[in-house]
């Protein structure tokens, strides 16, 4: 007796669900290598997000070939530059600020942010003896 195996779901709905879940790796991937302030760290989570952006690449182009992954519908070239501008304008205005903050001495007021910015903590003086220096040890 021959058993036919049946198939959980067909092989396109598969396919389509380990892109999913190759797209949300590759986020968690880019997030993580962004935010980690430690270089090693950094370069193994860019080395993840490289190998992943691969697989996801090679995944996409086999269910291409497949007709089984609908791509987008055509963009109009004057909105993809229009985007581009914005985005370049964005950017220039983003590296003014930083290089606007990084020459400045003094630290922004808290005015500048609406009244809501980090105070330090008043330093607090000793009264009973200010010339030895107090010892936490």
């Amino acid at each position: 007796m021959q058993q036919q195996q049946q198939q959980f779901l067909p092989d396109g709905d598969l396919a389509y669900t380990v892109l999913a879940d190759l797209k949300r790796v590759t986020r968690e991937y880019a997030t993580a290598a962004t935010e980690s302030s430690c270089p090693v760290v950094r370069q193994q989570f860019t080395q993840l997000l490289n190998t992943s952006l691969a697989m996801q690449g090679e995944l996409f182009t086999a269910m291409s070939q497949q007709q089984m992954y609908n791509t987008a519908s055509p963009v109009i070239r004057q909105e993809i530059d229009k985007q581009m501008k914005q985005y370049q304008q964005t950017q220039q205005k983003t590296n003014q600020f930083v290089q606007q903050r990084k020459s400045t001495a003094n630290p922004p007021s808290p005015q500048s942010y609406g009244g809501w910015a980090y105070q330090p903590a008043p330093q607090w003086q000793q009264q009973n003896n200010p010339q030895q220096p107090h010892s936490y040890m």
